[in-house]
């Protein structure tokens, strides 16, 4: 099949990128690089080198003709979200509806959409939230996910245009970028490598539900074919704690650093922990990695980047 990837030089996108690759699609990957690396897109995908909101995204959908558009390009930086909702909005609302408009007109059968449970949930009721849970974002961020979930419906209400949404939990793994608003996992195991301090924020007690890239990368593969016109929750439903990643980090990388508390980040979510039931019955999916194994892979990923390159 034909594949376009949009943010395929990302954190994420990148490892859907090598994916849909490695299973013989043909695959077209749009980025601006603005926090993905060029490095990261597979060798044998065409590269395209703009914005989701220009005038070029649209022509590569055109000229391409993908069957599938999988759609990871976004401004994921909430607390620039909150400074900016309208910046936020361009990108993430109007982006993916010229994404969508494009795939309307250009015969794309289906739209896989890398959305977020964490920020759409809010504060959660129910420990873990299942898809059914109020969406009530507290942040612009997950309020232009949840948006574009609606516009998704209504593509294919009115003009048939499939689609999966992938409610992601807390993913992390190799790749993910320690600088800028970035993953807690990434940003401390950079920092234990180079024997820099790690600071928890707060009391480090607030909990998120860490799942593995390699397992999301899974999802993305199932969505193609299963989960239509449906929204789906992608998380191990197990509530993590920031001390425990703290520890099991540290112990791993041989840090002997004590734990340094800072002051919290406001605003942030006390709890954060997805169902995955549903997953598991339209799409065959389940998270097979455990936290310590994945933590134990991404520090190898971080340890081998600055071993060669003694920077990011």
């Amino acid at each position: 099949m034909r594949i376009m990837v949009t943010g395929g030089a990302g954190f994420i996108g990148s490892h859907v990128a090598d994916a849909y690759a490695g299973e013989g699609h043909e695959v077209m990957v749009i980025d601006n690089l603005s926090s993905g690396k060029k490095e990261n897109v597979p060798s044998v995908a065409r590269f395209v080198l703009c914005d989701v909101t220009s005038d070029t995204a649209v022509e590569a959908v055109r000229t391409f003709r993908p069957e599938i558009v999988n759609h990871h390009a976004a401004q994921i930086n909430v607390r620039a979200s909150v400074t900016d909702p309208q910046f936020d909005a361009q990108i993430n609302i109007m982006g993916s509806i010229r994404l969508l408009e494009a795939s309307r007109l250009y015969g794309v059968r289906k739209f896989i959409f890398a959305s977020s449970g964490g920020a759409g949930y809010g504060e959660q009721e129910r420990f873990p939230a299942e898809e059914t849970h109020p969406i009530r974002p507290v942040s612009p961020y997950g309020a232009a996910k949840m948006s574009v979930e609606l516009y998704m419906h209504y593509y294919r209400v009115q003009y048939g245009l499939e689609y999966t949404a992938l409610r992601y939990a807390n993913v992390y793994g190799p790749r993910q970028d320690p600088h800028g608003e970035a993953g807690v996992v990434a940003i401390f195991a950079e920092r234990l490598l180079r024997n820099q301090t790690a600071i928890v924020n707060g009391d480090g007690e607030q909990t998120r539900d860490f799942v593995y890239v390699g397992d999301v990368v899974r999802a993305n593969k199932a969505a193609i074919a299963r989960g239509n016109g449906m929204s789906i929750n992608i998380g191990t439903g197990v509530e993590t704690n920031i001390n425990t990643v703290f520890r099991v980090l540290r112990d791993l990388s041989g840090s002997r650093q004590e734990e340094i508390h800072g002051t919290g980040m406001q605003g942030e979510q006390r709890r954060s922990c997805l169902e995955n039931l549903m997953a598991s019955i339209e799409l065959g999916w389940y998270p097979e990695t455990p936290l310590e194994e994945g933590l134990a892979r991404t520090l190898d990923f971080f340890r081998e980047k600055i071993l060669k390159t003694d920077k990011w």
